[in-house]
């Protein structure tokens, strides 16, 4: 069966919020807190959808879904809707393995070809070399960078910010 790339649906949630709350609890790289539950996680899930610009994807090995790939809003504000966050988590066991760059070019390739926005934003939380690899490699740049803004388990750690051109 391989690797597959497909859309999320509801029945995914249940995965994605295990793959994230890992993230969460053991390591610096997202800077929630707290584990989420699945209710919780509800109205988060429906801000996707399969067109538009903010999508949702997953990826699945031999059925079991280890990644997931999004495209958000950037900033509420209304000048800022042509421009969105992404963000892409793979379980920490396949965390290495070459699964994040093709769910990751796809959803970016699907912001290109809607025509859907014009820049996307990535922020990296330090130290993360695979995560800065995976982003230049994917064409984002290096734009910002924020010196100790957030503080989780008891330290300081800054954020690298990346952008890429999408509207092409």
């Amino acid at each position: 069966m391989g690797l597959q790339l497909r859309s999320a649906e509801p029945g995914d949630l249940n995965r994605l919020v295990e793959i994230y709350n890992h993230y969460v609890s053991e390591t610096h790289i997202t800077f929630d807190t707290e584990p989420f539950a699945v209710g919780a996680r509800t109205q988060w899930f429906t801000q996707f959808a399969d067109s538009g610009p903010y999508r949702l994807l997953v990826a699945e090995l031999d059925g079991k879904v280890i990644g997931y790939a999004s495209s958000t809003q950037f900033k509420p504000k209304p000048a800022y809707g042509t421009s969105v966050e992404t963000t892409i988590y793979i379980d920490h066991a396949q965390a290495g393995n070459g699964y994040g760059e093709p769910l990751y070019a796809l959803l970016l390739q699907q912001l290109v070809d809607e025509q859907a926005v014009h820049r996307a934003y990535a922020g990296v939380a330090l130290p993360n070399p695979q995560s800065v690899a995976l982003h230049q490699q994917l064409g984002f740049v290096h734009v910002a960078s924020y010196h100790e803004v957030g503080y989780k388990f008891g330290k300081y750690w800054d954020v690298d910010w990346f952008e890429k051109d999408v509207s092409k």
